[in-house]
């Protein structure tokens, strides 16, 4: 089996269950989604990226306990890898050395 790829959406997802580690769902990374992105982000996009990086093994999810304001359901939380921490690391060091290849330019602001 190939070495896993992570898109740019997927990527967006994957650094806001970094940032809310152990804490991270689909709605809280939806709206942290959005006011980053300022565009609306359907709910379902977020859950079909966190399946996919799920079965690459870059997220681990378990479920919380059940609430009453859930109807009784109860909330699936992620956490980040090392495997998926690898990877965001991968992805920052790649763009970080495709934006230093920039050459200084001026647009005479």
């Amino acid at each position: 089996m190939g070495e896993h790829s992570l898109g740019e959406f997927e990527e967006l997802v994957l650094l806001f269950v970094a940032a809310f580690n152990n804490e991270a769902y689909g709605v809280l990374i939806l709206e942290n989604l959005e006011k980053k992105l300022e565009k609306k982000v359907n709910i379902s996009a977020v859950h079909v990226a966190l399946k996919r990086m799920e079965n690459k093994g870059f997220v681990e999810s378990n479920y919380g306990g059940i609430t009453n304001e859930r109807g009784g359901r109860r909330k699936k939380y992620y956490s980040i890898t090392a495997t998926g921490k690898k990877m965001l690391d991968r992805q920052y060091e790649l763009r970080t050395s495709i934006y230093k290849e920039i050459p200084k330019i001026s647009f005479g602001q």
